[in-house]
């Protein structure tokens, strides 16, 4: 007897927009950290006015950003779940643990750094520089254990997760301190020389960025067939444009340019650069966790 087979699978995709959402602010946090630490940890006293903005830049987006990883999961009322029943073979254990660590240890180190107790400040600055790199760093851990999403499956994810999240921190940490100077302080002036140095920092970590991010491409493209039809997704399917236009060329190459070219280096070219870095990052994020699982396993 003849028969049929008839069946309609949905493809649904396991992570989404408010996955990428919640990649991207986990990044900006620990970005913002690393940055607060180098005059209080480091001793490097170019970068002092970025210690009480960084760390409240930190703590805010740490408090922010779970919320839509709880929205995401749908059941936000079992979370307490993933405290009690532990899996330690599995990143989400450690990241569970890592984001009630990680803004205690942010408003420890903020309240001795408000209260100009420095060698408490920089015990709690080093405490929390493995901690943030930690919390943004098992979120590559979480897709690089995809074995089956091609652009997941790199050794590559928790590197370019960290070195994006500095990238961006950096930005986001130039446009603040720029309306922090401007218009809450006592001068109103704005502190050129800082901006101007971590205008050159940023450059600097732009071209890493653009390094690691041209090292996966290259391998994508001659590795096995999934890794090909991913790598022609990225360059000439429907993630192109995002990929090559708004996260590369107006996220960082053009962001480069601006701040490394002498005549177009000025306050208002580092603005517009750390303004196209700050979004086109984003859509890194989003290209990265929509993009890694567009096309349906078979």
């Amino acid at each position: 007897m003849d028969t049929q087979v008839i069946y309609n699978i949905i493809h649904q995709e396991a992570f989404g927009l408010n996955i990428a959402i919640y990649f991207y602010l986990t990044g900006l946090s620990a970005g913002s950290f690393i940055l607060s630490t180098l005059a209080f940890g480091f001793g490097m006293k170019q970068y002092k006015p970025l210690g009480k903005v960084g760390v409240v830049l930190a703590t805010m987006l740490l408090i922010i950003a779970p919320f839509f990883l709880l929205i995401h999961i749908g059941m936000p009322y079992r979370a307490w779940n993933l405290f009690v029943y532990l899996n330690f073979a599995s990143p989400i254990t450690w990241g569970t643990f890592l984001l009630v660590l990680y803004p205690i240890n942010c408003l420890i180190y903020g309240y001795f750094m408000f209260k100009g107790n420095m060698r408490l400040t920089r015990i709690f600055g080093f405490i929390g520089i493995p901690l943030a790199i930690s919390v943004h760093g098992y979120t590559g851990f979480i897709l690089a254990f995809g074995k089956a999403r091609a652009l997941w499956n790199t050794a590559l994810m928790p590197i370019l997760f960290l070195v994006s999240a500095i990238v961006s921190g950096i930005a986001l940490m130039i446009l603040v301190c720029i309306i922090k100077d401007r218009f809450f302080s006592k001068e109103k002036k704005i502190d050129l020389t800082l901006i101007f140095n971590l205008g050159k920092l940023l450059a600097w970590m732009i071209i890493f960025d653009l390094f690691l991010v041209g090292s996966d491409l290259i391998v994508l493209s001659i590795s096995h067939s999934d890794a090909q039809a991913v790598a022609h997704l990225l360059l000439l399917g429907k993630f192109s444009p995002l990929f090559l236009i708004v996260e590369n060329l107006l996220g960082k190459i053009v962001p480069f340019i601006l701040l490394v070219v002498p005549k177009f280096r000025r306050l208002t070219t580092i603005v517009v650069a750390s303004i196209l870095v700050v979004i086109g990052i984003f859509f890194m994020r989003y290209v990265v966790v929509v993009g890694g699982e567009f096309i349906p396993l078979i």
